[in-house]
């Protein structure tokens, strides 16, 4: 009797350690999303904060600081990065004076928790000419916070800043943009803020839309992409982008500055030229990257920490200019309701439903998609022309030249295995311990 009871007792034990082991169904840290505001049909802020409420994101990003929007998380436990325009560098990094101005008017004590600021968006590719007054800007804002301020102050950089990425251990920063970087790297690593990056695996598979790199975008089950570099194994698009920074980073010495995704995301809806750019698709990355971040695993290069990851974006953007996708990023509708299930939502209903097989890739190539001009505080995923656009076509297919588009890697996630539905699964286990216990004691 006293052996079957050891026995029993061990098994319970065992599936308790796995129980624990399962991401929590609550809220976690690491995943936020986008709120973009390029729309002439977005709901009252107060209703988008009760909306994220509903969900388990933690985590929301502004493009600036509408003093509405940040009123309305006020008090939710939602923390925000605000984002001062490209717009506001020259006069912050002209006048301490103007920084403690900035940070008066927009980080008062009685405001929402703020976890970062972003000091402008893509400066480094989208106007070169703010490029030696970037650190400046973000020295005098980072002196004008409070003493003992948890406040990080960074900027956000377009995949475009690596000039190498294919395969991910070979990343590497432009030689061309040393000037501004290393300060910046500098900076962000005496500071202990992150760098801030965009990769997006939508634009990867618009230079490549071969079937087999849909898959390895999408989270879904490949053959995997060896990197013969660091003998590691990539399963998605999105573990080899962020790895690739991650080595940029770790070339230049900087293993200790931490890496946030500032935004990724895939369109639900293009123009008939925009390969993937559907709802089934759409789902299928966005559930994947949910699942991947909840499983804790990591990236191949940084294993058993998931990184900060802002999904682009809250709402589709009606008013935004180019192609037809970039319209067409939202995981929610005006109306509140989700687009498509993403696992995100509290109840648990949303991630339960399978993903969708992936549409069927056209047989031409995607044209690259074209710049949102005029448009300084929210910087459209792509730009003509450059890599970034292009996609890291390298990491997707076998062959010479540079991938410095936007992705990451981890072991492959089920595209819909959304942590409630492992919560879910447990239930019976966690049903079953009376049972146990009272086998152990008859």
């Amino acid at each position: 009797m006293t052996g079957r009871r050891e026995l029993l007792l061990l098994a319970l034990l065992g599936v308790l350690q796995l129980a624990l082991r399962l991401p929590s169904a609550a809220s976690q840290s690491f995943i936020g999303i986008n709120y973009g505001e390029v729309a002439d049909n977005l709901p009252p802020p107060s209703s988008t904060a009760r909306l994220v409420q509903s969900t388990t994101i933690t985590k929301v990003r502004l493009y600036g600081t509408d003093p509405a929007i940040i009123s309305a998380f006020s008090g939710t436990g939602v923390s925000l990065l605000l984002g001062a325009t490209n717009g506001d560098i020259a006069n912050l990094a002209s006048s301490p004076a103007a920084a403690a101005a900035w940070v008066a008017a927009h980080l008062p004590a009685s405001s929402p928790a703020v976890s970062t600021v972003s000091v402008g968006n893509e400066v480094l590719f989208a106007d070169a000419s703010l490029a030696s007054q970037l650190v400046p800007a973000m020295q005098n804002l980072h002196d004008a916070l409070p003493p003992n301020s948890s406040v990080k102050v960074s900027t956000v950089n377009a995949m475009d800043v690596l000039a190498s990425s294919d395969p991910p251990s070979s990343g590497a920063f432009k030689p061309e943009l040393a000037a501004a970087l290393d300060p910046l790297l500098a900076f962000l690593s005496k500071t202990g803020s992150p760098f801030l990056v965009n990769p997006y695996p939508y634009f990867a598979y618009l230079s490549d839309p071969r079937p087999e790199t849909l898959a390895f975008c999408l989270f879904q089950p490949n053959a995997g992409r060896p990197d013969a570099g660091s003998g590691l194994t990539y399963t998605n698009m999105f573990d080899a982008q962020v790895d690739a920074v991650r080595a940029a980073l770790d070339a230049k010495g900087y293993k200790d500055v931490d890496i946030v995704v500032a935004e990724t995301g895939w369109p639900h809806k293009g123009d008939p030229d925009e390969a993937g750019a559907t709802v089934e698709n759409a789902r299928a990355f966005v559930s994947g990257l949910v699942s991947h971040l909840r499983s804790l695993s990591g990236t191949p290069r940084a294993p058993g920490k998931s990184v900060e990851t802002y999904i682009f974006a809250m709402y589709d953007e009606d008013l935004k200019p180019g192609k037809a996708s970039e319209r067409y990023f939202g995981l929610f509708q005006t109306s509140l309701a989700e687009t498509y299930p993403t696992g995100l939502l509290r109840n648990g209903t949303a991630g339960r439903i399978p993903a969708t097989a992936p549409a069927p890739a056209p047989t031409t190539s995607a044209a690259t998609l074209k710049p949102t001009p005029g448009q300084q505080t929210q910087v459209t995923p792509a730009q003509q022309g450059s890599t970034a656009a292009a996609g890291p076509s390298g990491i997707c297919r076998p062959g010479p030249g540079t991938a410095t588009s936007r992705g990451t890697t981890t072991a492959c996630a089920q595209p819909s295995a959304a942590e409630s539905s492992r919560a879910s699964s447990m239930l019976p286990i966690i049903a079953g311990f009376p049972v146990i216990a009272l086998l152990m004691f008859t």
